[in-house]
């Protein structure tokens, strides 16, 4: 959930990463998919892992203006979470056939927006947030549906728009957590990341390798994620992660 209060721009990126960064450590990576990945914000203690095994059919659903630059900047996320996990996503040609849904919508309407696509009434935003996610799990603890709501006054009255877009539609890919351990990152409430950083990338590619199983726990998935971050340092996925994130068309968009 975003906490963070910007005082004066959009967007703002960390420089350019090098070598030998702390969080390029194998000890980091395992560290912080555990913080993210296996923990939830508002649920004590170790989580499993959650993530989507159907392919994702998103649905924009516009309660504001400006429509065309909110789905603009959300398309663009998409398929930059699409090429960094290889999962598919696509978007819905309906409501009825999507099962990620995003609501731009008002604050004067947001705590009903989110009862009504999510389903639940009692559900009601933390009163420091400018927005917020939802994902539903099967008995497998794969994810079936998601949703986002942004109060759109809000969120730009706050410069955290860009943001909102960014964190909650990644975590609603499977990595609901946020923590101060982890950085640079769009999960730390304490930083001012606005697009996905190297560290981010990393954390979505080791959750949609597919060795990772929805419902595995922190000791069946540190042996796997062991090999799996030993081949990436060899090869230099780990070395150019933060080069390669930064190739995307949102990166372009805003000026990157």
């Amino acid at each position: 959930m975003i906490r963070r209060w910007f005082a004066a721009c959009l967007l703002a990126v960390s420089p350019l990463t090098h070598a030998e960064e702390p969080w390029q450590s194998v000890a980091y990576l395992q560290q912080a998919f555990s913080e993210i990945a296996l923990h939830s914000e508002y649920s004590p203690g170790e989580q499993p892992v959650r993530k989507w095994l159907q392919p994702i059919k998103v649905w924009l659903e516009h309660h504001t203006d400006q429509t065309e630059q909110h789905s603009l900047l959300t398309r663009y996320h998409f398929q930059h979470l699409a090429k960094i996990t290889g999962h598919p996503i696509s978007f819905a040609s309906s409501r009825q056939e999507a099962n990620f849904i995003v609501v731009f919508s008002h604050l004067q309407l947001w705590r009903n927006d989110i009862a009504l696509v999510s389903g639940d009434l009692s559900i009601k935003p933390p009163s420091d947030a400018a927005c917020m996610f939802g994902i539903h799990l099967d008995d497998k603890k794969a994810i079936r549906k998601a949703w986002v709501v942004i109060p759109v006054d809000y969120a730009q009255e706050h410069r955290q728009l860009l943001s909102c877009i960014v964190e909650e539609t990644t975590q609603a890919m499977g990595l609901p957590s946020d923590s101060d351990k982890v950085f640079p990152s769009v999960f730390n409430d304490h930083t001012p990341e606005s697009l996905l950083t190297g560290l981010d990338a990393l954390l979505l590619k080791m959750l949609y390798q597919p060795a990772i199983k929805p419902g595995m726990r922190g000791a069946q998935v540190k042996p796997v994620l062991a090999n799996i971050l030993q081949k990436w340092q060899a090869d230099g996925t780990i070395d150019q992660a933060e080069k390669n994130v930064r190739q995307s068309e949102l990166y372009e968009m805003m000026g990157f």
